[in-house]
């Protein structure tokens, strides 16, 4: 019995470029950063010491109904903005739903709420917390939301594995499709974690930019002069179903999911393996579970945090897969434009991917002011071509505690 091909046939996402995925797209391929200066008591008055992230242009309280997003944490407003969008775009499917699963993702979780309850608390007592509060900051809210709303049965899981959460959950999905657990799946992540106590953290183990002077420019993948990511905030997912069940309702097809790879690290809670060695297998197991080999690769989505360590590594790992040929292969570091979604920023990603293998055009990458010599890859500020003929694409993602997926696109 062959192995059932897996689609995607909608898409939707929330992020600092725009309210929906055509949105953002549009505004990645013009070159614009998501990244602002926040307007925010807190930001002085806790002397916070980076004063920007890139924050979702669109509210996703301003898009809900308001007795559903009151019931909801930002993460999973996020999460249920964006799978709406994606169920609306691939046509509604009709499914049983005892066949549609959800494998929803994030790094944090419902971090709003849990320290808006601490402070009510503190300042209120405890008969002012919220009934709500529990079911509002578990970090399986965002699929127990987009689960109950769209009502999907089969399942709905939850992946926290850091920033290669969503990519995880589009590997797990791709799997369970396989395994004939469903038949539609939504797939994706959410983060909203932009808020002091992250801010005041993340700097203070020299993970974020400190440009409070330039903060559009802040996020600058493969410069020399590189200090950080960019704190980034909103939703992406992807409606993944098999091939026969996309056919049989002539759903329209963006791409194929070829394969994915998960591997752990195993050596450092932050910081990723030097040689980028479990990056490598993860690249490696994708292209495999693809059917592929390095040299059908015409486009690499970059995780490109803007990191000092994380760049480098990551370059070296696929300098090991691909050898000398990844100097010619189109990469895009997308976070330049979006800033780092953490647990969203994977499925974001592979929007861009699919997106990029429809369009036959790799993404510009922003802010390289000088390419650090170090890092010799196929990055430019303006639009790639990808060509004609068949393409496949991958799109990596690595997280803290040595969390690494990779997902590989086809083209249709």
């Amino acid at each position: 019995m062959s192995t059932p091909r897996i689609v995607v046939t909608g898409i939707g996402a929330s992020t600092p470029l725009g309210g929906t995925a055509p949105e953002s797209w549009s505004a990645l391929l013009g070159g614009t950063s998501g990244t602002h200066t926040l307007e925010y008591d807190w930001v002085e008055e806790y002397q916070i010491p980076v004063t920007f992230a890139a924050e979702a242009t669109v509210r996703p309280d301003t898009v809900l109904d308001r007795p559903v997003a009151n019931r909801l944490d930002p993460s999973a407003q996020f999460a249920l903005v964006a799978a709406q969008e994606a169920w609306a775009d691939a046509g509604k499917p009709e499914v049983d739903p005892e066949r549609f699963g959800v494998d929803f993702a994030t790094g944090i979780g419902g971090l709003q709420t849990t320290l808006a309850a601490w402070d009510v608390l503190k300042t209120k007592g405890p008969r002012r917390v919220m009934p709500m509060s529990v079911p509002m900051l578990m970090p399986n809210a965002p699929a127990a939301a987009v689960s109950m709303h769209l009502g999907a049965r089969a399942y709905a899981r939850t992946v926290a594995s850091a920033c290669a959460s969503s990519t995880e959950s589009i590997v797990n999905a791709v799997d369970a499709l396989r395994a004939g657990h469903a038949d539609v799946i939504i797939a994706g992540g959410s983060e909203a974690v932009i808020h002091g106590l992250t801010l005041a953290a993340f700097a203070a183990m020299q993970a974020l930019s400190r440009r409070n002077d330039s903060p559009e420019t802040a996020s600058r993948p493969y410069s020399v002069d590189r200090d950080g990511f960019v704190m980034g905030e909103g939703a992406a997912c992807l409606v993944l179903e098999t091939e026969e069940h996309a056919k049989a309702r002539g759903a329209r097809i963006y791409a194929e999911v070829a394969g994915g790879g998960v591997t752990a690290d195993s050596y450092h809670i932050t910081a990723p393996e030097p040689e980028g060695l479990g990056a490598s297998r993860a690249v490696r197991l994708a292209l495999e579970a693809a059917g592929a080999t390095p040299d059908d690769v015409t486009h690499i989505n970059a995780h490109a945090t803007s990191t000092p360590t994380g760049d480098i590594a990551e370059y070296k790992a696929l300098l090991s897969v691909f050898g000398d040929r990844v100097h010619d292969i189109p990469v895009s570091a997308t976070k330049a434009s979006t800033g780092h979604l953490l647990g969203g920023t994977g499925a974001l990603e592979a929007i861009f991917t699919i997106l990029a293998l429809r369009d036959r055009v790799a993404p510009p990458t922003i802010n390289i002011s000088t390419q650090d010599p170090e890092i010799p890859l196929k990055v430019s500020g303006e639009a790639q071509p990808l060509g004609d003929g068949p393409q496949l694409a991958i799109s990596n993602s690595f997280g803290f505690g040595g969390h690494n997926a990779v997902v590989a696109f086809r083209s249709v």
